[in-house]
This record gives structure tokens, C-alpha cells and sequence, in this order.
């Protein structure tokens, strides 16, 4: 373990307020990321457990910065007043100044206390545990079932029996028959090419897919009148 001194300096320029609100939380500052290794954390925590019994002590890395809460406000008070600012020194470094500021009270957490856990992330119930990943451990008695395999039926029996009725009952001339109402109620399905002339051989015509139907080529539009125009 490194031979780790920690001195306090105060001067008049951080002389506290007499108005503060009494709190039993400060937050230490501007340590380097270096620092956040057991041997010095400890000997940190250690100084400040000189001033008074210490509930929560939580080094944040990321933030170059440990949080710590006394259980009395008294204690914080005097530790903020002997350690604001705070000379820590190590062995072939440049000594360290840490400062100290007072911050927002926080509870106290007690083992014992019944409300300790209701300020803690708690699991979901055991109905939607299963649906996190990984899952939580499981309940009492839990087997393991066998699942159903997948689908293979892509569409509902009604759907497919409506479907089936949807075929070519008869041809009359260009409209083809699907389905037709029983004694003229209900509802019919009708087939009618447009493209086809009676009046013409369509299986004599030689006719490649993907070119316009011979039909639709003697198509011509009809004239209409033009729509009336404002005459300026």
C-alpha cells in the first residue's frame, strides 16, 4: 500500500455561510480518475470516518467524484468545515486538491430499517419476470412444457371455404361465372374480359406476353366536346 498523506488546509476564502441548510450529505470533487483504486479510496474514506459515522459511501469514477452521507448532520457539517480544501499526497506525484461541498440530504439506509428496500430497483412480479432477458430465477415447483409447433394452417377454415367457392362454375361467352346467388338473392362474382371481341378469333391472334393485347390496340378514344373556356 502506498504511503498516502492527506492534509487539510483551510483558509478564509472558503469560510461557510451561516445560512446553510443543515444537511447530512457532501460530495468530494475534482479527484483524478487515477485515483479511484482501493488503496486510496480507502485511506479517503477512512480521514472522513474520523469525523463521525459514515451510512453511505459511494465513489463515482465517471464523474471524477465520491459521494458521502453521514448519520448525523452534525458530522457533515464538521467535515465539511476541516476538509474544504482537502491536499492529498502521493508518493512521486504533485500533491492533489480536492474540495468539498455540502449537497441534498439523503436517507439514511439501514439494514434493519423497514423502508430500506423501497427506495431499491425491485424485480417484477413473478407473472412478467419471464419476459425480461435473461429471466429471473424460477417460482417453486416450475416444470418446463412442451410447446405447440408452429401453425401449419396460414388461413382460417371459413376463409379457405370461401375461397373454394370462388371457382369457374361456367363460361358465358367473354364472363366467367364464380359464384352466383341461389333464385337471384345474394351475391355474385363475375369474371368479364374487357380486351375480348366476340367478333374475333382470339386463339388465331399471336400474341406476346408483356406487349399490349391486339385488342387494346384497335382501341381507339372517343371524341368528346371540350369543356367550356372563359373567353377573356
Amino acid at each position: 500500500m502506498p504511503d498516502i498523506s492527506i492534509l487539510t488546509q483551510r483558509a478564509n476564502s472558503f469560510a461557510s455561510p451561516k445560512s446553510t441548510q443543515p444537511t447530512n450529505s457532501l460530495v468530494i470533487t475534482q479527484i483524478p480518475r487515477t485515483f479511484f483504486q482501493p488503496s486510496i479510496i480507502n485511506a479517503l474514506r477512512d480521514h472522513f470516518a474520523t469525523y463521525g459515522e459514515i451510512n453511505q459511501w459511494v465513489p463515482i469514477a465517471s464523474f471524477c467524484r465520491i459521494i458521502l452521507v453521514y448519520y448525523a448532520e452534525e458530522a457533515a457539517e464538521v467535515a465539511k468545515n476541516a476538509c474544504d480544501p482537502l491536499i492529498l499526497a502521493l508518493p512521486h506525484r504533485i500533491p492533489t486538491v480536492l474540495r468539498v461541498y455540502r449537497s441534498e440530504p439523503n436517507p439514511i439506509f439501514s439494514p434493519s430499517s423497514p423502508t430500506a428496500d423501497e427506495n431499491l430497483l425491485r424485480p417484477p412480479p413473478i407473472e412478467k419476470n419471464f419476459l425480461i432477458s435473461p429471466p429471473g430465477s424460477p417460482p417453486i415447483g416450475w416444470e418446463q412444457i412442451r410447446e405447440e409447433p408452429p401453425n401449419a394452417t396460414p388461413l382460417a377454415d371459413d376463409l379457405i371455404a370461401a375461397l373454394h367457392k370462388l371457382k369457374l362454375q361456367e363460361r358465358r361467352s367473354s364472363r366467367e361465372v364464380l359464384l352466383e346467388p341461389e333464385e337471384g338473392v345474394g351475391v355474385g362474382v363475375y369474371v368479364e374480359d374487357c380486351d375480348m371481341n366476340d367478333d374475333d378469333d382470339a386463339e388465331g391472334v399471336d400474341w406476346e406476353y408483356g406487349c399490349p393485347s391486339p385488342a387494346r390496340l384497335r382501341w381507339k378514344p372517343i371524341a368528346t366536346a371540350m369543356p367550356p373556356m372563359r373567353v377573356r
